[in-house]
């Protein structure tokens, strides 16, 4: 609890049977969190079997690997189930790291923002955690372009470690964003589209051999579909066209 707000942390996990314990002992040292949850998608290792020992923790698997994105919706809808009031996402694989759960759980348990984001770009942490540079590269072009075509100003797009208020949640459109890894993205557009304001804390990041990451063909997948993303954002905002991610709110 903070603020007499309950703190929830979903985890969508995917073979993460190597790192979930660690970031979850993490997790749960920090004192404020009252419960996790974790969605596994369909691993074929023993994710699931170690998150049903881990105490204060609710696990729901997929029967089928439905991706990253329905991983969440998944995840943000057992939180909402659950009375959490500010949901923090992490992924199990420790690329983030945890103890900066009471700082994000604070800006939002105060009342300052209604989503909170863990960025690698902040403080040059990304090549120095071990950012592959053509990810970085990817990652500065794909953030100028949703900067300017959304009219934000954030540092980075891409993070998994995202914190967001109980009522920001229930507003969102959720349903209608993609089962794939571009729902991170979608979710964050969507966030502007309702004039929240994005608040970013630096954050130190790791990679190594058992951190989640996407292959080649499907970062470029998903690089596409940030663009369109942005795109649609533009066209919906200039009226010209319709769309289910981004919602008439008059």
């Amino acid at each position: 609890m903070l603020k007499n707000k309950k703190i929830i942390v979903v985890m969508p996990a995917y073979n993460a049977a190597k790192t979930l314990r660690k970031t979850y002992d993490e997790v749960m040292s920090q004192g404020i969190v009252d419960l996790v949850i974790l969605v596994d998608d369909a691993s074929d290792d023993e994710t699931a079997a170690i998150a049903r020992s881990l105490p204060n923790t609710r696990v729901f698997v997929h029967k089928k690997n439905r991706g990253y994105g329905a991983n969440q919706k998944t995840c943000y809808q057992m939180a909402l189930e659950e009375g959490g009031e500010i949901i923090i996402m992490i992924h199990p694989d420790y690329q983030y790291t945890p103890k900066l759960i009471p700082s994000m759980a604070s800006m939002i348990g105060n009342g300052l923002y209604h989503c909170v984001l863990g960025s690698r770009i902040l403080g040059g942490y990304a090549l120095k955690g071990g950012m592959p540079v053509w990810k970085y590269i990817a990652n500065r072009f794909l953030t100028l372009t949703g900067n300017i075509m959304l009219g934000a100003k954030l540092s980075e797009y891409h993070t998994g470690y995202r914190a967001f208020s109980r009522e920001l949640l229930k507003r969102l459109p959720l349903d209608a964003n993609s089962d794939d890894f571009v729902f991170d993205n979608q979710m964050l557009a969507q966030i502007v589209w309702l004039d929240y304001t994005i608040a970013e804390v630096s954050c130190p990041t790791s990679y190594f051999a058992e951190a989640s990451s996407i292959n080649l063909r499907r970062s470029i997948k998903y690089g596409f579909g940030c663009l369109n993303t942005a795109m649609k954002f533009r066209l919906a905002k200039m009226k010209i066209i319709t769309s289910k991610l981004f919602p008439d709110t008059a």
